[in-house]
């Protein structure tokens, strides 16, 4: 029903639009020579050039999944301290992008690296299209800059790979039971107060994908295993929908190679200042506008060049 209610809704912008265009055609062909009438049209034309361009926005999210609340995960790869410092640079840029649109965020889990930054970033993101927006972030994200961890000021660069699922309800998944590993432990932090003295930390593995989710941001080891088990079913209904589609790569394969040749996207810092999608080629100077959460520009593109290659 909400599928039906989506297309009906697109079918009527359609139809109106349509019937502004011949409404201002037939102005422009009865009074082609006078100047109010001309002005009228020019208005007329670029209000019916917005509508199309907010259709075609809508147009991008008509996947059942789109509307589904979103689980984000941001993982350091090759780079040692300076990938994880790039893992925390890009969840602040997250969050940024999450208060530009209204979304609301919780973080599942949040694991803090030895020396700078983090290790493991895991949120649930709710709002308009938030998983249907957010999906153009999975892959592997490259920085160049002189890291400020090289006493000799040298230029280093990082990877951090970023995975995107849609938030699935129990009767989207069913997982057996008898086929999960459960493990608790002790949960994690910089020491003192941080670390738990109980085995609050919960770690689900599903046995025949070999998929695992680990929670222990809460002190609570039910809330924990109930918020991995959010990630597995995620995860899981992820790998099952693509292991379905021969077309597609399958996103967890992609967890080996977070690594040079892989990225999705490259933000130099240093020689010069560029933010780049190697997907679509979009690419911008102002790296300030980008870390601090302006990313529609790059996630449209890359989302109307998915369009039109399903097209052909």
């Amino acid at each position: 029903m909400t599928q039906i209610q989506k297309l009906s809704e697109l079918i009527n912008s359609i139809q109106f639009i349509k019937k502004e265009i011949e409404d201002t055609t037939e102005i422009a062909a009865l009074f082609s020579t006078d100047e109010h009438a001309e002005n009228e049209i020019n208005s007329n034309i670029t209000k019916i050039q917005q509508e199309l361009k907010e259709l075609q926005g809508r147009s991008l999210f008509l996947a059942p999944e789109d509307s589904k609340k979103a689980i984000l995960t941001i993982h350091p790869g090759a780079g040692g301290v300076e990938s994880c410092d790039w893992a925390e640079i890009l969840l602040r840029m997250y969050l940024k992008y999450f208060d530009r649109k209204g979304f609301k965020y919780y973080v599942l889990d949040l694991q803090p690296a030895e020396e700078a930054g983090i290790k493991d970033a895991v949120l649930e993101v709710s709002g308009t299209n938030a998983y249907g927006l957010l999906k153009a972030e999975t892959g592997i994200h490259r920085l160049v800059r002189i890291s400020p961890f090289d006493a000799n000021k040298r230029r280093h660069t990082s990877f951090v790979a970023v995975f995107v699922y849609p938030e699935i309800d129990d009767v989207e998944v069913n997982i057996d039971l008898n086929e999960l590993k459960i493990d608790t432990f002790r949960a994690g932090g910089h020491g003192g107060q941080g670390v738990n003295k109980i085995s609050s930390a919960v770690r689900i593995t599903h046995i025949p994908s070999g998929i695992s989710a680990t929670c222990q941001n809460e002190r609570s080891q039910l809330q924990n295993k109930n918020n991995a088990m959010k990630i597995l079913r995620a995860r899981l209904f992820n790998f099952y929908k693509k292991e379905q589609d021969v077309k597609l790569q399958k996103l967890e394969d992609t967890k080996t190679a977070i690594a040079w040749g892989h990225q999705i996207r490259s933000y130099i810092f240093f020689p010069y200042q560029m933010v780049k999608d190697h997907r679509t080629d979009f690419e911008t100077g102002d790296i300030q506008k980008v870390m601090n959460g302006d990313l529609d520009d790059f996630i449209y593109a890359y989302l109307l060049s998915k369009q039109k290659r399903a097209r052909l």
